[in-house]
């Protein structure tokens, strides 16, 4: 069995919420997943659009560094 504790409303302490204790930053700069040139490619071609190598590079780097960000 489980000890419960009973206590009086007067020693419950009221914080005020504060969605920032909740978010972890690192976790989310961590998790950042690496775009391949072979996966803009891919995409490119589901969605019929033409490209050329110097486009896919360009993707590349603009998608990363927007990642980055």
């Amino acid at each position: 069995m489980r000890r419960v504790e009973l206590i009086k409303a007067s020693q419950v302490k009221v914080k005020p919420f504060k969605i920032a204790d909740f978010i972890q930053t690192e976790e989310r700069n961590s998790s950042i997943k690496k775009v391949s040139k072979k996966e803009l490619r891919s995409l490119a071609k589901n969605l019929g659009l033409t490209y050329d190598d110097t486009q896919i590079v360009f993707a590349k780097k603009l998608i990363t560094a927007y990642l980055n960000k």
